[in-house]
């Protein structure tokens, strides 16, 4: 008779992966998390959760602190294009306190850690085996560049553009509730307010990011105290598929369009869910549609944006046309939400 450690083994200690844990623990798996790092893990993100992550985190008893923002603006140096949630507001959240919040939840569940990297995996019809443990399943939540992705066989390629994303923290009073999104013909810069007197600004672009490149924001952080960069990339991932065998891919790992509609960690949390109720169904075929369901619109919206977006003259109009078409931009807004 097969013995195991544990029913669901998880790659990696990050957002995805503790929202995997605690969908897990909540339907009675046991679960281990396997994780070099300490904890609370930190790494370039934009740190603003959608209402509808949102939402997902607190029914699992997450809700961690941060600031309310009420929608999304496109700023260029002369306009300005908004739209409101109207769902309610999503939250600025420093990646720390959201990881904390997550793994302090995660331990209240009994959800065990391991400290190990994961680079190679055996698996046979009734489970697999990773960094000494036997488990039923395993979920791979571990980043853009998944070693477990690797071992299990399944191709990812770095798709085009070539984007990556590079984010500070500027100590300066918060003055927008709204996340803004700022133009310029290099890249974009996302501004999100995590404390009242911190905000996060993240840099997407296919070179090396500038804040020169949005001077009508850096008015805003002339003489602000600026934290350490953080970078990531290159941001999209094609991922042939989600599952091979017991092993299902979560967040990132699952493959990645890019970071402009600013939904990462609330896509992680669906997908984790999505992944969870496969395994639990002893269905893990059913998790690549319920996958592509969960990001269809931010894959279509996403993709959409930024390919319309590469050539120069085409970014200069994107806040002007988002300006003169508020029902459309209020609606793509509103989309990517929930």
């Amino acid at each position: 008779m097969t013995t195991y450690d544990s029913d669901l083994l998880i790659v990696g200690g990050g957002p995805g992966g503790l929202a995997t844990a605690l969908h897990a623990r909540r339907l009675g798996l046991s679960v281990i998390v396997a994780e070099p790092r300490e904890n609370p893990i930190d790494k370039a993100c934009g740190e603003g959760l959608m209402p509808g992550g949102l939402a997902e985190l607190t029914s699992l008893g997450v809700d961690p602190a941060g600031m309310p923002f009420h929608g999304i603006a496109y700023v260029s140096e002369n306009r300005r294009a908004e739209a409101r949630f109207r769902s309610g507001p999503g939250r600025g959240v420093r990646r720390t306190t959201l990881h904390a919040a997550l793994a302090a939840r995660a331990k209240e569940q009994d959800t065990e850690w391991i400290r190990a990297r994961v680079t190679s995996v055996q698996q046979d019809a009734h489970g697999v085996t990773a960094a000494g443990v036997r488990a039923r399943w395993m979920v791979a939540a571990d980043g853009l560049h998944s070693a477990v992705r690797r071992a299990v066989g399944i191709k990812a390629t770095a798709g085009t553009p070539r984007r990556h994303g590079v984010r500070w923290h500027f100590k300066v009073p918060v003055w927008s509730e709204f996340v803004e999104v700022h133009w310029s013909h290099w890249g974009e810069a996302y501004v999100t307010p995590v404390e009242p007197d911190l905000v996060g600004v993240a840099i997407l672009s296919g070179g090396r990011p500038d804040l020169a490149w949005f001077p009508w924001l850096a008015q805003h952080l002339t003489g602000a105290s600026r934290g350490h960069a953080r970078g990531c990339g290159p941001l999209r991932q094609v991922v042939s598929r989600r599952v091979a065998g017991r092993v299902l891919l979560v967040g990132d790992a699952a493959g990645y369009e890019d970071a402009l509609t600013g939904e990462g960690i609330s896509l992680a949390v669906k997908q984790a869910a999505a992944a969870v109720n496969a395994i639990v169904n002893d269905a893990p075929s059913s998790y690549e549609a319920a996958w592509h369901r969960v990001t269809r619109n931010y894959r279509l919206l996403t993709r959409g944006l930024v390919l319309a977006s590469t050539p120069r003259a085409a970014r200069r109009a994107i806040v002007p046309a988002s300006a003169m078409l508020p029902g459309v931009f209020d609606r793509a807004v509103n989309v990517l939400a929930h």
